[in-house]
């Protein structure tokens, strides 16, 4: 099967390259083999997208991308890429049902994150270590939770977290946080959170779920015991490189560098959102990134259209 583009990843970085790949003309395909959105998703509500006066959740957002796309004529195919040739000018997708020729290619394939690698963090995952207050804060109702983390993502979810934990207590390992002022104003005024500054978690306790954490002050070393009912951990992101061939130019965190244009250094491919070197990852940012990314896709498309061609 023959594309002229192939989005690899359905986060609002890949839907919105597949609504101005598609818009323009382009036979556009966009693989996903999770859950169509990104992480976005499972976001409750999301407040700084333009264009919503009022907030709308991360699932019903990226659903009116994928509504979008569908509707100008991109094909959601759901199934899991094995490998990826890049070394012609067509480019080759196989998946373990199909493969699939592409002009150009859009990598979109977004981040995960990050884990604090500490003792009990991976048998406790599902028993009280969560890295989704949207997908488990219901279940800590009037119970006592941690969050771990200082920017952005850490304490806008440990507000949320606030509409149904009796305590959101932020654990952080320097004396102030990273997050935005305007985000940082609202946690530190609210009463039901509290803060533990300059501290790191040395191991999550409990039997079948989380009952405590080993806490160690960085500036005294002295270790003391947390009971909590709950652990949220944001300490970052990795990106979701697997796919990508070591000819890709990479930084030292393993992101795609691009130029402007969202322009990889292999001819023809492309990089946007979570999974590019970039200062700033939001959905507003990342659905820009797929819309310059389907632009110059489509751009050096035209170009190079004769050798191209079969």
């Amino acid at each position: 099967m023959k594309y002229d583009i192939i989005i690899v990843g359905a986060g609002p970085a890949g839907l919105s390259a597949a609504i101005y790949s598609a818009r323009g003309g382009l036979k556009t395909a966009v693989f996903e083999k999770g859950l169509v959105g990104g992480q976005i998703t499972v976001t409750d509500e999301v407040e700084n997208y333009p264009g919503f006066e009022e907030s709308i959740s991360g699932y019903d957002l990226t659903d009116k991308m994928k509504q979008q796309a569908e509707r100008f004529g991109a094909e959601l195919i759901e199934e899991e890429i094995k490998a990826i040739g890049l070394e012609s000018l067509c480019k080759i997708v196989e998946t373990q049902e199909n493969k699939y020729r592409a002009k150009s290619i859009i990598f979109c394939t977004g981040a995960h994150p990050r884990r604090l690698n500490v003792p009990g963090e991976m048998q406790l995952t599902g028993h009280g270590v969560s890295y989704c207050a949207t997908c488990d804060g219901a279940l800590y109702r009037d119970k006592i939770v941690a969050v771990v983390g200082g920017g952005d993502s850490a304490i806008e979810e440990g507000l949320f977290l606030t509409r149904f934990a009796k305590k959101v207590i932020v654990i952080h390992r320097r004396d102030e946080l990273r997050a935005q002022k305007i985000i940082q104003d609202r946690a530190l005024k609210n009463p039901k959170m509290e803060f533990i500054w300059n501290t790191v978690i040395q191991e999550i306790r409990g039997e079948n779920k989380v009952s405590e954490l080993e806490l160690c002050n960085r500036i005294t070393s002295e270790i003391t015991l947390l009971p909590v009912d709950g652990i949220f951990i944001y300490v970052g992101i990795l990106p979701n490189n697997e796919l990508l061939e070591s000819r890709l130019e990479l930084d030292t965190g393993g992101f795609v560098i691009t130029d402007n244009n969202m322009h990889t250094n292999i001819p023809g491919i492309y990089a946007a959102g979570d999974i590019r070197h970039t200062v700033l990852r939001q959905v507003v940012t990342a659905t820009s990134d797929g819309a310059v990314a389907a632009w110059s896709a489509e751009k050096w498309i035209i170009e190079n259209y004769e050798a191209l061609e079969d």
